[in-house]
């Protein structure tokens, strides 16, 4: 099935972008190794795990203007607006044929692996009992005709203030953050005591100030306009630069913006033209980056297509071998425990009893029965059988250490069902050198991935960039 969506995708992609439409064709290939490596399950791969279209996310607080911004932004009223909290689930929002807003269910985000939530039930199942039957609780997707939103995909974000769900809805804050091209974090204005937000601002700006990719976090001071009657309204903007400081955030663009449709009436003229220009400007900002966002998707696709055939190769695979190197060692150990003691028993009943009293050292004297040949060979059988019983053991109790290693964090799952693919394989009742699938074949299909990531920066360069002058 997850094949079958995988060519549905390629097919589509070959006409929209075929740079990205023979990256799919790379995710593949790197499905197959993780697959023979047994790090990866059938029904998963890894292009479902990133978004083929650019995701721009609308995070933020109850009454942060969130929705007004995206109404204004595509020129519809598809998102309810209001000073209370309107909705509670995330809602996706894309380009639809029709000129009348469809809505669809959640379960058509879980299934389709071309948008961020693909089997997002799974994961929402796992924090919550239950709760993955309870999809359409959590997400629904929206379409509607606005050339804003072509080839792009919006997600706006229940407030984030609720108690209700919140270990899901955390949960799927942070797959958006992480899938997401743009991130667009609102603020409303109009509460000047940030300090009493100290959890949604943790986890807003302290859990991603330090990330690799802060660059696509855009901070957004909303609904600047009801300031317009304080004393000071910097003052305001102030408050909330010291907070934001306060967890982290001390680089950066900061906006401070309002709708421009929907704003009160500021009577002082110069406080209204300051504050217009610069709302202006910001917007202006804001809106560039959401225009450009299409080009940082199709490189972020293939960064990302480079990061997973790393990861495996010098990640996941290196973990793999370590344990195989445990469960060797452990092995030897337990074969020399066992084997040496029978050896030991053996030897003091041989010689205790005097039974070498009897050997003759003719050339032919100790020539050996069909019975002894029996016996060596039955005895053999059981000596590699008990081998074998002891490897297991010793693998097992190497399994039972990566199900619960936490310095492997989110790699765990993968590297022991890996490391149990190999329990489960004859080859691996002796001795083996390397993990069951890696093979000096299996080594050069990713090889030619990682290398292959590097060619499709230079055709996206050759699409987009042209030092020559020349079309």
């Amino acid at each position: 099935m997850t094949e079958e969506r995988i060519k549905r995708l390629k097919d589509h992609l070959k006409e929209e972008n075929p740079v990205l439409a023979e990256v799919v064709g790379s995710f593949q290939e790197l499905d197959e190794v993780a697959r023979k490596l047994g790090l990866m399950d059938a029904d998963d791969s890894y292009a479902t795990q990133v978004s083929w279209w650019p995701v721009i996310a609308v995070l933020g607080t109850f009454s942060a203007g969130k929705s007004t911004f995206i109404n204004q932004l595509i020129d519809r009223d598809l998102q309810r607006t209001g000073n209370q909290a309107v909705d509670d689930k995330f809602t996706v929002i894309c380009f639809g044929p029709s000129e009348e807003p469809q809505s669809l269910p959640g379960m058509a985000l879980d299934s389709d692996p071309r948008f961020p939530f693909y089997q997002i039930s799974q994961e929402i199942e796992a924090i919550s009992e239950g709760e993955g039957r309870r999809i359409d609780s959590y997400l629904q997707l929206k379409t509607v005709n606005s050339e804003a939103l072509r080839g792009k995909i919006f997600i706006d974000s229940p407030g984030f203030d609720a108690d209700e769900q919140r270990s899901s809805t955390l949960a799927i804050t942070d797959r958006i953050i992480d899938l997401s091209d743009l991130v667009l974090v609102f603020f409303d204005a109009r509460h000047p005591e940030p300090g009493a937000m100290r959890d949604t601002l943790q986890h807003l700006v302290g859990d991603t100030a330090d990330r690799a990719d802060t660059a696509k976090f855009l901070y957004i001071l909303n609904q600047l306009d009801n300031t317009a009657r304080e004393d000071n309204p910097e003052e305001v903007v102030s408050a909330w630069q010291r907070a934001l400081a306060q967890f982290g955030l001390t680089a950066g663009r900061f906006y401070r913006i309002y709708a421009r449709d929907a704003a009160v009436n500021i009577e002082d003229e110069n406080v209204r033209q300051r504050m217009e220009a610069k709302r202006d400007q910001d917007l202006n900002e804001i809106e560039q980056r959401i225009d450009h966002v299409e080009v940082e998707r199709a490189y972020s696709i293939i960064r990302r297509l480079e990061q997973n055939g790393k990861h495996l190769r010098d990640n996941l695979v290196q973990h793999l071998i370590a344990a195989r190197r445990r469960w060797n060692n452990r092995t030897s150990a337990l074969d020399l425990g066992v084997f040496g003691a029978m050896l030991a028993v053996f030897l003091y009943f041989t010689i205790s009893g005097g039974h070498w009293q009897g050997w003759r050292l003719t050339p032919f004297a100790n020539l050996a029965t069909p019975m002894q040949i029996i016996v060596a060979v039955v005895a053999l059988g059981l000596v590699a059988y008990l081998h074998s019983l002891l490897r297991q053991a010793a693998g097992r109790s190497v399994l039972r250490k990566l199900k619960h290693d936490e310095t492997l964090e989110n790699d765990r799952e993968a590297i022991a069902r890996a490391f149990e693919y190999n329990l489960d394989s004859l080859f691996n009742v002796y001795f083996a050198s390397h993990p069951r699938g890696w093979s000096r074949r299996t080594r050069r299909r990713l090889e030619n991935v990682i290398v292959g990531a590097d060619r499709y920066v230079q055709k996206l360069n050759d699409r987009y960039a042209s030092p020559s002058g020349q079309k």
